[in-house]
């Protein structure tokens, strides 16, 4: 198997944060879903800590997140001098594939050649970051 060279321009990142976080409820609400909440007492959301994970590996404009139009702030607002235009909003909510499947195709229009990976915002990870756990194949 080829090496896997993490700078490349071909490779991209779709982190779902669109979700309204209803599993987690009473501490996940609508207005303020599990991704952009400090759950876990980091000193991060999990949108926050979901970014800089990928951002270790991939050029930031190859980051792109899905959300919905009612979260559009709380994303921009979580993630100081992130691009918006690597934001994918969606009018309204869809599920997971509909959001997966869109975000595929303007990644699409902007490398036809491109890989993707699609990462949920709302998870916490404490397994090495992923250049650290590539590095050690």
């Amino acid at each position: 198997m080829p090496a896997l060279t993490m700078d490349s321009k071909n490779f991209y990142c779709i982190i779902m944060a669109g979700g309204t976080g209803r599993r987690f409820w009473p501490y996940s609400r609508k207005a303020l879903p599990k991704q952009f909440l400090d759950f876990f007492g980091t000193g991060q959301t999990l949108l926050q800590q979901t970014y800089e994970r990928y951002k270790q590996i991939l050029p930031a404009e190859n980051i792109f997140i899905t959300t919905n139009q009612h979260y559009r702030e709380l994303v921009l607002n979580s993630l100081p001098g992130f691009s918006e235009s690597n934001l994918i909003v969606e009018e309204e909510h869809r599920n997971t594939a509909p959001a997966i499947a869109y975000a595929s195709y303007v990644i699409q229009k902007i490398n036809p050649d491109g890989s993707i990976v699609v990462a949920p915002s709302c998870l916490l990870y404490t397994s090495p970051s992923p250049r650290d756990a590539h590095e050690s194949r």
